[in-house]
C-alpha cells in the first residue's frame, strides 16, 4: 500500500512521542514487578459507563482503578444511543466521554462542556465560567495563561474530569479508484466531499462515492439542532457557511458563501461580501433540483439569529456556540466600508473586501433581486458581537452556522413551540421526513454542495446541488454520494478492503497495520483535536459529586502511558480538551501516594 504522510505529523513522529517505556497491552494492565510498592486502601464501588466502541478504554480504566483499590463495575452499552440515554439520565459515577474541537478554537473546546449553561455541561462553577469567558476575549498571545488556570481548576483543583488521551485522526481510501490529490484530511472540520474525484474523471457522473459513518440514528438535519457524530459530516456538506476552515484551522472565505471577509478595528464588527452563484437545492421525484432561490443575505440573517436564540427551536443543541452574536444585518451604505478601518490598521474594510473580488464593489444592495456581482452589486453582511470576540469566526465555520432557507424552514416549522409534541410534529430536518417508507416527505432545502435524497437503517443517499458554484473550483465533482451506516469498525474496514466502500473516515490506531498491508489502500494520519476523558457525575447525589478528594483519588489512578501502549503507542497525552490547541505544558502524572492521600481525606471528611 501507499501511505500518505502529512507534513505536519507523521506516524513516526507520533510513535516517538510514546517511545519511552512503551508497553504491551498485557503490561499496561499489570503492575510492573519493580514498581514502588504502596499499600492500597480498599475503596468504594464505582460504576463506569461506556459503549461497546469504548471497550478497550473501559477495560484499561477499570483495571487501573481496581489496581488502586476501587471496585469498578462496567456498564457497557451496545451502541451510542443507549449509552447516551443512560448518561443523560445520570446513571453512572464515571463515563467515557470524548470531544473534538471541530472549529479549531479553544473556546469551543470548553464552553459547551464546562460552563454552567453549556449545552453539554453538568458543571456549575463560577470560577470555571469566569476563566472561560475571560479567555474568550483574549488573543492567542494572552489566553495561554488563562487556559492554564482553567485546566488547573478543571483537573487538579476540582477533578471534574479525568483526561485519558489525545487521538490521531486518520482515514483510508482506495487509491486505485480515488485521486489522492483530491482527498483532504482536516485537523478540525468534517470530511469535505466536493473536492473528491475519481482517477478516471468520466466516472464522476456515473459512479457513486461510497463512504461510511457509525451512527444511523440522525439527531437532526436542521444544523442548529445537533452537534454530534451522527450529523456533523452530513450537515457540513449540506449547508454552506459564511466562512470555512482550512485543513490547518485557518479561517478563510474559500469555498464559503462569502468571497471575502474583514474584521474592523475593535474586533466587534465583521463584514462578509456574499457571492451570488449558490441556489438552494430541493428534492423532487428522488432527484436534486435547483429551486431557483438564491442563498441570500436575508437567509444569512435568519439563520444566524435562530442559531444564537435558545428558544428558536425545541431542543436547541448549539445556541451557546453563537451567544456572542449581537446583531446581523445587511449593509446599506457603501461609505461605511470606506470609512471603517481594519483591526490591524492596514487599510479600510472596503480595500480588504475588494482584494478578493473580480469586480469592485460599486454598490451594496439589500434585495436579492438587485444582486449582480458581475456588475459590482453585492450584498454585504455586517455581524456585530456583544463584545470584542475574534473567535466568533471559528464558530461561523461550524456546521451549526449553516445557512438555511428562511422561507422553507418557516413553512415547515408551523408548530407551537411551547406545545411542541415530537410524536405528532415533524420539524424541519427531522429524519422521518427523509426516511423511506410512509413517513417520507423530503422537505430539505440545501445551501451546500450536496442534498440528502433519502435514508434507511442501512444507508443515506445524496446528490450534488445542481446550482452550487457551477463552473468554479468549488463545484462538487462527484454527482452521487452514499453514506453507509456501519457501527462496527472492523466491519467498516472489511467493507473498505472488499471495495464495498471507497473511503473510511475515522480509522482507529490499532487498524493502521491492516491498511498498510493492502496494496490498493492509502492511509492518511495527523494529530486531531479529539480528546477522550472520563466525565465524573458531579450533578448528582453520588459520592463522586460530593467530594473533590474522592475525584482526585480517581484522577491520580490513571496512567496515560499504559493506555497509549494498548494502542501501539499512538495515543498522545492530554490534560483537557484544550490540549491539542493551546500548549499549557500541563500533564497528568499518576501517583499512588496521592491516590491514598486524597482517599483518606475523603474518608475523614465523611466521618
Amino acid at each position: 500500500m501507499r501511505r500518505k504522510l502529512l507534513p505536519f505529523l507523521t506516524i513516526a513522529a507520533s510513535l516517538s512521542l510514546a517511545a519511552c517505556d512503551v508497553q504491551t497491552e498485557d503490561e499496561a494492565n499489570s503492575i510492573p514487578e519493580d514498581s514502588e510498592s504502596v499499600e492500597t486502601t480498599e475503596k468504594i464501588s464505582l460504576e463506569l459507563l461506556g459503549s461497546a466502541a469504548d471497550e478497550t478504554d473501559l477495560n484499561i480504566v477499570r483495571d487501573q482503578l481496581n489496581r488502586n483499590g476501587f471496585d469498578v463495575t462496567l456498564n457497557t452499552q451496545p451502541d451510542y444511543a443507549s449509552y447516551r440515554s443512560l448518561r443523560d439520565a445520570g446513571n453512572y459515577d464515571l463515563s467515557i466521554a470524548s470531544w473534538t474541537t471541530v472549529t479549531g478554537n479553544p473556546d469551543y473546546a470548553v464552553r459547551s462542556l464546562f460552563t454552567s449553561n453549556g449545552d453539554n455541561s453538568i458543571i456549575d462553577d463560577e470560577e470555571v465560567d469566569a476563566l472561560i469567558n475571560e479567555a474568550a476575549l483574549q488573543t492567542p498571545d494572552e489566553y495561554t495563561e488563562t487556559y492554564d488556570e482553567l485546566e488547573h481548576e478543571l483537573v487538579d483543583q476540582e477533578a471534574y474530569i479525568v483526561p485519558l488521551y489525545n487521538s490521531l485522526k486518520a482515514q483510508a481510501f482506495n487509491h486505485d479508484l480515488l485521486d489522492p490529490d483530491t482527498i483532504r484530511l482536516s485537523k478540525s472540520r468534517a470530511f469535505a466531499w466536493e473536492p473528491v474525484s475519481y482517477n478516471d474523471e468520466s466516472m464522476n457522473d456515473s459512479e457513486t462515492l461510497m463512504l461510511t459513518q457509525t451512527m444511523s440514528d440522525l439527531t437532526s438535519l436542521d444544523p442548529i439542532k445537533g452537534n454530534d457524530g451522527s450529523i456533523n459530516q452530513l450537515n457540513t456538506n449540506m449547508y454552506v457557511r459564511l466562512v470555512n476552515l482550512t485543513d490547518d484551522d485557518e479561517v478563510v472565505s474559500d469555498g464559503s458563501l462569502s468571497y471575502s471577509h474583514a474584521i474592523a478595528e475593535g474586533n466587534s464588527d465583521y463584514y462578509f461580501v456574499l457571492r451570488d452563484d449558490i441556489n438552494f437545492a430541493a428534492v423532487e421525484d428522488m432527484e436534486a433540483v435547483d429551486t431557483g432561490d438564491m442563498v441570500s443575505g436575508s437567509d444569512v440573517i435568519y439563520s444566524l439569529n435562530r442559531a444564537k436564540n435558545p428558544d428558536a427551536v425545541p431542543d436547541h443543541r448549539t445556541y451557546s456556540l453563537h451567544e456572542h452574536i449581537d446583531t446581523v444585518s445587511l449593509l446599506s451604505d457603501l461609505s461605511e466600508l470606506e470609512e471603517t478601518q481594519l483591526t490591524d490598521g492596514s487599510g479600510s474594510v472596503l480595500e480588504a473586501l475588494e482584494a478578493e473580488l473580480d469586480a469592485p464593489i460599486s454598490s451594496v444592495v439589500e434585495s436579492a433581486d438587485d444582486v449582480n456581482n458581475e456588475a459590482g452589486n453585492y450584498q454585504v453582511i455586517k455581524l456585530t458581537t456583544t463584545e470584542p470576540f475574534p473567535q466568533v469566526l471559528n464558530y461561523l465555520a461550524h456546521q451549526s452556522a449553516g445557512i438555511v432557507s428562511q422561507e422553507q424552514v418557516e413553512s415547515i416549522n408551523t408548530y407551537d413551540i411551547d406545545n411542541f409534541d415530537i410524536t405528532t410534529d415533524v420539524p424541519y430536518g427531522d429524519q422521518r421526513a427523509v426516511t423511506e417508507g410512509d413517513t417520507y416527505d423530503n422537505h430539505l432545502y440545501a445551501s451546500g454542495p450536496y442534498i440528502m435524497i433519502q435514508k434507511n437503517d442501512y444507508e443515506a443517499t445524496f446528490q450534488k446541488n445542481p446550482a452550487y458554484m457551477n463552473g468554479t473550483e468549488n463545484e462538487a465533482n462527484i454527482a452521487n454520494v452514499t453514506v453507509r451506516f456501519i457501527g462496527d469498525e472492523d466491519s467498516a474496514l472489511s467493507a473498505l478492503r472488499s471495495e464495498e466502500i471507497d473511503l473510511m473516515y475515522g480509522l482507529g490506531e490499532t487498524k493502521y497495520e491492516v491498511v498498510e498491508a493492502e496494496e490498493n489502500l492509502t492511509l492518511q494520519s495527523r494529530q486531531s483535536n479529539g480528546v477522550k476523558y472520563l466525565m465524573i457525575n458531579v450533578d448528582s447525589d453520588r459520592d463522586v459529586a460530593q467530594s473533590a478528594d474522592l475525584r482526585k483519588s480517581i484522577l491520580y489512578s490513571i496512567n496515560q502511558d499504559e493506555i497509549s501502549a494498548a494502542y501501539d503507542g499512538l495515543k498522545l497525552k492530554a490534560y483537557t480538551t484544550v490540549t491539542p490547541l493551546v500548549d499549557t505544558g500541563n500533564e497528568l502524572i499518576p501517583d499512588q501516594s496521592k491516590v491514598e492521600e486524597f482517599y483518606q481525606n475523603y474518608e475523614d471528611s465523611a466521618e
